[in-house]
């Protein structure tokens, strides 16, 4: 039942996979009951209950499963269908001690934050373990430490063979960059503690009416990469919303390419990066919509325009979430020339950094929408500009 329901999903026929595995589930396979509480999780083939996926992947864990751990791990996250404390950071590392890609991966991004050389070094170590199991991300982020010499002396011969093998299965090298260490209260070296990421951060006001602020050194050069990595298959002409309908089209006003994060392909790692964006914000992580990263290329831009949507685009997509209360943007490569975010209204020029994110309110107080919140992704001159959005709505709108 197991193996023809994976069969079945590869062929999108998701109604009849999911009755296979929760049949296989219920007769005590973990793995099917893995991928049951992913199908619950995510909406696939069922309706969604994250409280009942929770409650399978619990029984794949008490049966011995680390995966299922680590999916749990993923779910508290959000401290809506479980809660987020300690356990998460046991979860994750039995995953890891299992050699799980995605684990390993997570683990990585998580040391690799940290100044410690011990911790550098652990996070490569990781990433090298990922990309001898096969994930294409790890080796990709490794590659360019490697060939930058972060956390180790510079290896560009070992990189250009990472580099060499990734490119005849179509893989192309990341964009260039880098980003200062973010500041933390770590703890000691090889410590996992995924509650880092509910650390305050330093956040520098610019404007109060607009209310607009920066975060700098938000995200980690790794981080900038994995949204990076995570988008570049799925890009496509960025669209807009129609006033009048709400439907989504293509405009003039918005010439940039762009990727909509769907959640079933988050790891816990983007989920990691998206609850360090949301406590910058602060707003919940349940109140943030798909995770959307955008590309300009030399001439690409945002004409000014307002993030709050239309009553016919809130009608389309879960209305009873409200409007969208507040924007955060990160910034994930150096641009060469241009590609600045402007608020005409405030008088701010925010310049893009790698790890710098930009946060302002598209609402009044009384949640009526701001026209002052007007602003611009102006055109790139040289090179290209990479961004992470998240649109934050005035109250929960993802279920886990």
């Amino acid at each position: 039942m197991y193996l023809l329901a994976t069969a079945l999903v590869s062929r999108q026929q998701v109604d009849e996979a999911c009755g296979l595995h929760r049949r296989a589930a219920e007769g005590g396979m973990a793995n099917a009951q893995i991928e049951y509480a992913r199908m619950l999780l995510y909406g696939v083939g069922t309706a969604a209950d994250p409280e009942h996926a929770v409650e399978w992947l619990l029984r794949a864990e008490a049966a011995g499963s680390p995966i299922a751990g680590y999916f749990l791990a993923l779910v508290a996250l959000g401290g809506r269908a479980l809660p987020h404390d300690g356990r998460s950071n046991e979860r994750l590392l039995a995953a890891v001690r299992a050699d799980y890609p995605p684990a390993l991966r997570a683990a990585a991004l998580h040391f690799g934050r940290r100044a410690d050389p011990n911790d550098q070094v652990l996070c490569l170590q990781l990433l090298e373990r990922g990309a001898g199991r096969g994930d294409v991300v790890a080796a990709r982020l490794l590659a360019e430490r490697l060939a930058r010499g972060e956390g180790c002396a510079a290896q560009p011969q070992a990189a250009q063979d990472i580099l060499r093998q990734l490119a005849t299965h179509g893989v192309a090298r990341l964009p260039s960059t880098t980003a200062p260490l973010p500041a933390s209260a770590a703890p000691a070296a090889g410590t996992l503690a995924l509650e880092e990421v509910l650390q305050p951060v330093a956040v520098t006001p610019l404007s109060s009416r607009p209310r607009v602020a920066t975060v700098d050194a938000l995200l980690s050069a790794d981080e900038c990469r994995l949204l990076i990595a995570s988008a570049q298959p799925s890009l496509q002409r960025s669209q807009t919303v129609d006033p009048d309908t709400g439907a989504p089209l293509p405009h003039a006003t918005r010439t940039s390419s762009d990727a909509a994060i769907d959640p079933i392909q988050e790891d816990l790692a983007l989920r990691v990066v998206q609850l360090r964006m949301t406590r910058a914000a602060g707003v919940p992580l349940t109140q943030a919509e798909h995770l959307t990263v955008l590309r300009y290329a030399p001439g690409e831009e945002y004409r000014p325009h307002r993030d709050y949507r239309p009553p016919g685009s809130l009608e389309r997509d879960r209305p009873e979430a409200g409007n969208r209360l507040r924007t955060i943007c990160a910034y994930l490569n150096p641009v060469e020339a241009g590609g600045e975010t402007e608020f005409p209204v405030a008088g701010v020029v925010v310049t893009p950094q790698p790890g710098r994110a930009v946060v302002f309110d598209n609402l009044h107080p009384d949640g009526q929408p701001d026209p002052d919140s007007l602003h611009a992704g102006r055109p790139v001159l040289r090179g290209e500009k990479w961004l992470a959005t998240l649109w934050l709505r005035e109250r929960t709108y993802r279920l886990f």
